[in-house]
C-alpha cells in the first residue's frame, strides 16, 4: 500500500458502530442500503415524517423535528457516525445535536466538488462553507472527527429528470434535467467547454450516485477520516461528455452554444439585469467548472484505498445509456 496514504493504513477491524443518516433522497437511502448489505453497522434513517415504504423494508426510521434540539438530540443518542444529506439550518441544528450527544463524526451534505477549491465569496455556497467552519471548530475543541465527501458532478446531473427526479440539490435552481453541460433529452448544448487560455481542455470528475454510496459506506471503517475524500469513476473534458451523449442518443446536437469564462461573465450580466436566478446560478455553476470545481487527482484517495479496491464503478456512458434506454429524443417546439 502506498505509504503516502497514511489515513487508509488503520482499520477500525471488528468494530460495529451506530450510523445514523439524514435524509431519505436517492444518495441517503442508496448509503443506508450499503450500509445494511455491506456491513454489520447498526443504521438508522432520520426522517422529517413517517416513512412507511422503508419501515415495511426492515429499516429503522426515527422522525425528526429539525426545529426541536430535543428530538434532533433523541434521535442521535448512542450514535457513533452521521452522514447528513440536509441541508441549510437543519444540517446545521443537525450538527449541534451531535455535539451535545458526543457524537464521534460528522460527514456534512458535500458529495460535490473540493471545498478547498471554491472561492472564500462562493456564490454557489447556500451555507456549505459555514457547516465546514462549525465542523473545524469543533474539531479542535470537542474533537468531533469530519471528512467532507467528494463526489466531483454526479451521473444524475445528465439523467431524465435531473438532480431533482432523486430529490437531491433542491434548494439550488441547478437541479433540473438539462441544467448542466447538455439536455440529453433535447440534445442542447450549452457547455462551458473553453478554459481562460481559450483552450478546450475543462475537466470534470463524476461518479454514479450508487457507486458513491458504495465507497462512503466503507469510509466508516477507517480509522482515521481526512478533511477530503475524494472518489471518481471518470475524468473527462466537457467536450467528451457531450461526444458521449451524442453517441449514446444516437442523434446530433439540436442547438450547441460553447462558453468560456468571458462569454459566461456576459451571460451573468444579462442574466442579472433580467433578475433570472437559475440563468444566474447556471453561469456560476459553468464558471465554477472552469475554474476546476469538480476536477481533482482522479480516481481519488478514497478509490485508491485498499478497502475500496473491490468495487469497480460503473463508466459514465454504461450509466447513460442504461437511464436512456427507451427514451425518444425530444425536439422543443
Amino acid at each position: 500500500m502506498n505509504p503516502k496514504s497514511g489515513f487508509m493504513l488503520y482499520l477500525m477491524a471488528n468494530s460495529k458502530m451506530r450510523v445514523a443518516v439524514a435524509g431519505t433522497n436517492t444518495l441517503a437511502l442508496m448509503i443506508s442500503h450499503a450500509i445494511v448489505t455491506e456491513t454489520s453497522h447498526s443504521l438508522v434513517i432520520l426522517s422529517r415524517q413517517a416513512q412507511p415504504n422503508l419501515t415495511s423494508q426492515g429499516y429503522q426510521v426515527l422522525v425528526v423535528d429539525y426545529n426541536d434540539q430535543n428530538s434532533i438530540q433523541h434521535a442521535v443518542t448512542g450514535v457513533d457516525t452521521v452522514i447528513s444529506t440536509v441541508t441549510g439550518l437543519p444540517e446545521l441544528r443537525l450538527l449541534e445535536a451531535c455535539v451535545a450527544q458526543r457524537v464521534r463524526r460528522f460527514a456534512p451534505a458535500e458529495f460535490e466538488g473540493r471545498p478547498s477549491a471554491r472561492p472564500s465569496n462562493d456564490p454557489l455556497d447556500r451555507g456549505k462553507k459555514t457547516i465546514l467552519d462549525w465542523l473545524d471548530y469543533y474539531k479542535s475543541s470537542v474533537d468531533l472527527e469530519s471528512t467532507v465527501f467528494v463526489c466531483g458532478v454526479l451521473y444524475e446531473r445528465f439523467g431524465p429528470g435531473g438532480l431533482a427526479a432523486h430529490r437531491l440539490g433542491l434548494n439550488t435552481s441547478l437541479c433540473n434535467e438539462g441544467d448542466y453541460i447538455i439536455n440529453c433529452r433535447t440534445m442542447e448544448a450549452n457547455a462551458p467547454v473553453y478554459n481562460a487560455n481559450n483552450q478546450a481542455n475543462v475537466y470534470v470528475c463524476m461518479i454514479g450516485v450508487q457507486d458513491a454510496a458504495r465507497f462512503i459506506t466503507r469510509a466508516l471503517d477507517l480509522a482515521r477520516w481526512p478533511r477530503e475524500m475524494t472518489m471518481a469513476a471518470e475524468r473527462m473534458t466537457v467536450n467528451e461528455i457531450i461526444d458521449t451523449v451524442v453517441r449514446v442518443r444516437g442523434t446530433p446536437l439540436t442547438s450547441e452554444t460553447w462558453h468560456s469564462p468571458a462569454t459566461l461573465r456576459h451571460e451573468l450580466q444579462l442574466a442579472e439585469m433580467f433578475n433570472d436566478i437559475p440563468r444566474q446560478m447556471r453561469a456560476h455553476d459553468h464558471l465554477a467548472t472552469i475554474n476546476g470545481r469538480y476536477v481533482f487527482s482522479a480516481p481519488g484517495n478514497l478509490r485508491n484505498s485498499a478497502i475500496t479496491r473491490d468495487i469497480v464503478p460503473v463508466r459514465f456512458e454504461t450509466w447513460l445509456r442504461s437511464v436512456w434506454a427507451g427514451h425518444v429524443h425530444v425536439t422543443e417546439p
